[in-house]
């Protein structure tokens, strides 16, 4: 478990999963992307699955898991509403990078629409390169594919 301001990042469980959902707009809005939220994923993954959690609830969190080959892959990423721009992104993926070297990625990847400016620039931030693949999600849909060699070592700007 990581400590700083109050926050801690700690492995996420089911309850934090079904936290999440039910508190899903703070974290994406108007956009509904509970379908892309898997159980499975807290429940296999465990390890790098991690909720930034405060005394006012689940501030943030990163769901992914690493490949047999060796990459960490981030699924999903969020902040609540009243935690943006205070670095807990780069927090909550710097956790999920030091899990992800435990269980041995040696690289990240992650993925994101190619109109989600937010996201492609946050990413770019952290240093990951940026490619955009044609069909990546299905004919016609291409998709911003991130990705970069660990460590991950960022400091807010």
């Amino acid at each position: 478990m990581i400590v700083s301001m109050g926050i801690h990042i700690a492995p996420a469980g089911v309850a934090d999963f079904h936290q999440v959902l039910t508190d899903h707009s703070r974290y994406w809005g108007e956009r509904d992307l509970r379908s892309l939220h898997l159980l499975a994923l807290v429940q296999e993954f465990g390890s790098t699955c991690l909720v930034a959690r405060a005394g006012d609830g689940i501030r943030g969190y990163i769901f992914g898991f690493v490949t047999p080959d060796g990459t960490g892959y981030v699924h999903l990423i969020a902040t609540r509403d009243d935690a943006r721009g205070t670095g807990l992104g780069r927090r909550l993926y710097t956790a999920f990078a030091e899990a992800a070297e435990r269980d041995g990625a040696r690289k990240l990847k992650a993925i994101t629409s190619v109109e989600n400016a937010g996201s492609i620039a946050f990413h770019r931030g952290l240093g990951f390169d940026t490619e955009i693949v044609d069909d990546y999600n299905g004919p016609g849909r291409a998709m911003a594919v991130f990705h970069r060699d660990l460590p991950l070592n960022v400091s807010r700007p």
